[in-house]
């Protein structure tokens, strides 16, 4: 059989086909033809060595932000994409009923997969907060009715409920969020973050396949981490997300979550303008804190691929055959790696995934540059100061020719 792509010799982890292991992976017509040893390479039509290189499914990031120019929060994926291996990513509540026409456009001009939770307020996220203050924005009929004409881009709904966002509703957004879910047969994904409302009164209303991010929050959870509602919503099948940010991720929350056999189902960074430059990164810094913390690798490998994409239904997160071709490579890099939590706490990684190749649908995604940060981001000497360095490096890159001129030929001869 001819194929498009054949990655040959790599890692492969794929936790939703149970392989993890030395394997070849095969592309043809933008999906998965096959996984397996000793692939013929003869037809390839390019190969690719991955020997000594992590390939995962292309990851899924559940939680990110990317409306830019329209939202306070929103960035461009195609930036850190690139150079991430997230193929798919969710964003959570950007928009609202009124916003949702504007992020179609938006998505459609990315290379990456971007399917949308709906904001309960059709205002979305174009502020800092507070959109969920007003309930005449928290329309339940007009989130049914947006969702009914949008199904093939909404795939759930996103209610964030802390003091600032909802102020005195307290828990009437998430009610109306949902009824919005139940009616549509979505699941609804809670944002905790300060009380009140507290999660003891939060946590009972959610349901089995419904979805909590900041799950291992110090603001929503105080040092101990473990609510008893936690383990009530955990054992009745709530899904806990971790949500890093740029304020929803503690290790000793998420330390003694795991200590009581609660692990996170999904890992996701919450990428938006404010954690893009830190604390949160990127995905693979991002699962690499998991690892600090002493989770295995092909677990947090499926946190950010299969978990993902059955918590939503989604098509990717995978390698099986027929699935689309949305692959990651990795280089592993072994060492001692200090990683922050969103408080300054230090953990240690033992690994770091830098990515090599990110392919969507069997097509490497190109170089892309990043803007710059939004005026009302606040950044530290530090930051601003890295932010200046790089700009320097990519210049001097790209003000020095390619090559010298015994790299050239004579494209037309005289």
């Amino acid at each position: 059989m001819a194929y498009d792509l054949l990655l040959t010799g790599g890692h492969v982890i794929d936790p939703d086909g149970g392989v993890d292991g030395i394997a070849d992976v095969a592309v043809t017509g933008g999906r998965i033809a096959a996984v397996g040893t000793g692939l013929a390479r003869e037809n390839a039509r390019e190969l690719v060595d991955a020997r000594g290189r992590l390939v995962t499914p292309g990851l899924v990031d559940l939680h990110t932000h990317v409306f830019p120019g329209a939202t306070y929060w929103g960035i461009d994926p195609g930036p850190a994409a690139w150079c991430s291996g997230v193929t798919t990513w969710v964003d959570a509540g950007s928009a609202g009923a009124y916003g949702l026409d504007a992020l179609r456009a938006a998505v459609n001009g990315y290379r990456v997969r971007v399917p949308v939770l709906l904001n309960i307020s059709a205002v979305g996220l174009t502020g800092l907060t507070g959109e969920s203050r007003d309930l005449a924005a928290c329309d339940v009929d007009l989130a049914v009715t947006t969702i009914a004409a949008n199904r093939d881009l909404v795939y759930g709904i996103k209610a964030r409920i802390d003091a600032n966002t909802v102020g005195a509703n307290g828990l009437e957004p998430l009610r109306r969020a949902i009824t919005v879910a139940r009616a549509c047969e979505l699941p609804v994904m809670v944002h905790i973050g300060l009380a009140p409302p507290a999660i003891g009164e939060l946590l009972p209303l959610l349901g089995a396949g419904d979805i909590v991010t900041h799950c291992a929050s110090g603001i929503a959870l105080g040092r101990g981490g473990l609510d008893p509602a936690l383990r009530r919503a955990y054992d009745a099948g709530v899904l806990f997300d971790l949500g890093h940010g740029s304020g929803g991720f503690a290790y000793d929350v998420l330390e003694a979550q795991l200590a009581a056999g609660m692990p996170p189902h999904t890992v996701s960074t919450d990428l938006h303008a404010r954690s893009l430059h830190g604390p949160a990164f990127d995905l693979p810094t991002t699962m690499a804190k998991l690892l600090a913390v002493g989770v295995p690798l092909a677990t947090v490998v499926a946190s950010a691929t299969i978990a993902p994409a059955r918590a939503l239904g989604l098509s990717g997160g995978t390698l099986r055959v027929g699935a689309p071709a949305d692959v990651a490579v990795f280089a592993l890099e072994e060492g001692g790696f200090p990683l922050a939590d969103v408080h300054g706490q230090l953990r240690t990684a033992p690994l770091r995934l830098r990515n090599e190749a990110t392919y969507v649908a069997g097509r490497l995604l190109p170089p892309s540059l990043p803007a710059p940060p939004p005026p009302w981001v606040p950044l530290t000497t530090a930051q601003r100061d890295a932010l200046a360095h790089r700009s320097r490096l990519v210049r001097d890159l790209l003000t020095t020719p390619l090559v010298t001129p015994g790299g050239l030929d004579e494209q037309f001869p005289r």
